[in-house]
């Protein structure tokens, strides 16, 4: 049997886990702009508590999966479940409260300048929570930059952190309201290999300490073997690979092993 089929095969498997376990359940994903077709039947299950790794060239349309996940996009066909709800059904109200299931980490921390340390990670917390007593909110925040290695800097502005330290904020926000999912977009960009390694390092602890489900858009090979249980490679508008990092390293098929050049594994 040759390299695809056992991929096929493997992916059919896939495709069977216990129903109890799968919290996102994306079938036949089609997604164009104009002539653009960017998904053409993007096929993908998220179990729960793992963290999968989403990788793929730019432009393959990593960034769009995300957002047809979220229902920031809406499918031209196929559906996308979270929970067993369909995305794409759900009223203004109730794609609001699936929202507050979600944490995000964005690649540029996505911090405000204006802002202290601490006002930054309470922001979701007004936002989401009307009305939430002020200690309480700096009770959280306190918890959540313990949670990331960064007691005591709630009185800092963004500018006086490192990239580093700004990656951890900007997590230590996506965690604030406690969410079942985080998703991470290129969460080691620009980072030197030392703290790229560290946030690798936080991404795996948290998964295990909070049991959240994690979802990480990334280009880093080196993130792909210290983070996902599982990876998938978005290509042609496809998943076109499922499977742990080892079998994605050791693949033979040339569309896989011309991937992990370019990154320079």
């Amino acid at each position: 049997m040759n390299e695809m089929k056992l991929i096929q095969v493997k992916f059919s498997i896939f495709l069977n886990y216990e129903k109890e376990s799968v919290m996102i359940e994306i079938i036949n994903l089609h997604k164009s702009f104009g002539k653009n077709l960017v998904l053409r039947g993007v096929n993908l299950c998220i179990t729960k508590g793992e963290t999968i790794v989403i990788i793929g060239r730019s432009g393959e349309g990593k960034s769009v999966l995300i957002k047809l996940i979220v229902g920031l996009l809406q499918p031209d066909l196929g559906v996308v479940k979270v929970e067993g709800e369909i995305v794409s059904e759900l009223s203004a109200l109730q794609l609001y409260e699936m929202r507050r299931k979600f944490g995000f980490l964005f690649q540029g921390s996505a911090l405000f300048d204006s802002m202290t340390v601490e006002e930054n990670i309470g922001l979701p917390l007004v936002e989401a929570i009307h009305k939430m007593p002020q200690n309480k909110i700096n009770k959280i925040v306190s918890e959540k930059l313990e949670l990331v290695g960064l007691p005591g800097i709630q009185k800092l502005k963004p500018s006086e952190l490192s990239g580093g330290m700004k990656k951890r904020v900007a997590l230590a926000r996506a965690l604030a309201t406690n969410p079942e999912y985080i998703f991470y977009d290129e969460p080691t960009t620009g980072l030197d290999p030392i703290m790229s390694d560290s946030i690798d390092n936080m991404i795996k602890e948290l998964s295990g300490k909070l049991n959240v489900t994690s979802i990480v858009v990334t280009h880093d090979m080196y993130s792909v073997k210290n983070v996902a249980d599982k990876v998938a490679l978005l290509y042609e508008g496809i998943i076109y690979f499922i499977g742990t990092p080892d079998e994605l390293i050791n693949s033979n098929d040339k569309v896989i092993t011309d991937f992990i050049k370019r990154t320079e594994i």
